[in-house]
């Protein structure tokens, strides 16, 4: 009952991820009208790598929903009569994962429950990667703040 999609749809949240560690803004600072006030300029916090962080996501959402539909398919063909609906993935593809796996295990018992571990896993990792990340930015940005 597990195939490549579901695995793929598992673990295809951790490529943003990538782009974000690759992501480090240098904040430049700049003056602003008659009174002098300092500004963050724009140009220092949105770089390629942010841009492909962004746009990381989409593309995976979509890749997601296309595999979810994949899946779907193959295991229509494998004999599952009423599988977990792949337009799920568009709420999330976490519900979509979840969904599907509780539908696996309810047919085949003892099994398909691994793809939510592995889901888990993942966003675990991720959210420690973000909180490194943000840490590391909250540091930087504390000693170039002007006062």
């Amino acid at each position: 009952m597990y195939n490549p999609f579901i695995w793929l749809v598992a673990v295809l949240p951790l490529v943003p991820i990538l782009f974000l560690l690759g992501w480090n803004p240098v904040l430049h600072f700049r003056r602003l009208g008659p009174n002098q006030v300092q500004a963050v300029d724009p140009s220092s916090i949105f770089s390629v790598a942010y841009f492909l962080a962004i746009g990381s996501v989409w593309l995976i959402f979509a890749v997601c929903a296309l595999l979810a539909f994949l899946d779907w398919q193959r295991l229509r063909r494998d004999g599952v009569a009423r599988p977990f609906p792949w337009a799920w993935v568009f709420l999330n593809p976490a519900v979509y994962v979840v969904g599907r796996s509780i539908i696996v295990h309810q047919v085949a018992p003892r099994r398909g429950l691994t793809p939510i571990w592995v889901l888990i896993g993942v966003y675990v990792l991720t959210i420690l990667i973000t909180a490194v990340k943000v840490a590391s930015l909250f540091s930087s940005l504390s000693s170039v703040i002007p006062t």
